[in-house]
């Protein structure tokens, strides 16, 4: 594997390394070891697949607070998205910067989502297929979002959005939601 510093620390792109033969070819896309050596999370507890049938349709941007924060390792295995993950850790220096990366079948490429970051998609292609790890079991009760517009991110998003979930078009504004307390912390 390949691994490709952001700009938004502790997130990272993590490219496979085919190798190929007449049958076709086969890349590693976790290892434990390897993720240690760079200093990134190695305890994936949780796998989830999302299938998104329409082109321009957005999920997201969602988070679980602490104690329930997780890491995720997103790959498109069918199809193409474009993969947005926002700096939400109180006191970071990129705090409500933004990263937007291409994730794709074609390429393999897979995104580390750390702790502390809002993340979302939007589908390039019809029938998009994204496989993700998480670090930590979900709780329903820790789940938070903000808005895929927030004007406190400024998101360039790639595509106008076709379709969304009633939920993710209702999250309240970021600053407005966090104005009297820490996005990442769990409240009754």
């Amino acid at each position: 594997m390949i691994f490709v510093p952001t700009e938004l620390p502790g997130a990272m792109l993590v490219d496979v390394e085919p190798r190929a033969d007449a049958r076709g070819w086969f890349a590693r896309t976790y290892c434990e070891r390897e993720f240690a050596a760079h200093g990134l999370p190695t305890r994936m507890v949780q796998s989830n697949v999302s299938v998104t049938h329409r082109a321009g349709t957005l999920r997201g941007m969602h988070w679980q607070a602490a104690p329930h924060q997780e890491d995720k390792l997103v790959r498109c295995v069918r199809g193409a998205v474009w993969d947005a993950i926002v700096d939400i850790r109180p006191g970071s220096a990129t705090f409500c910067r933004w990263l937007g990366v291409a994730l794709g079948e074609a390429t393999g490429r897979a995104l580390l989502v750390p702790k502390g970051f809002a993340h979302g998609f939007i589908s390039l292609t019809d029938e998009a297929v994204v496989v993700y790890q998480v670090s930590e079991f979900h709780a329903p009760q820790a789940e938070r979002g903000a808005r895929h517009d927030d004007p406190a991110f400024g998101i360039a998003w790639p595509r106008p959005v076709a379709v969304i979930a009633d939920k993710d078009r209702a999250w309240p504004e970021f600053i407005a939601a966090t104005a009297a307390s820490d996005p990442l912390k769990e409240h009754p």
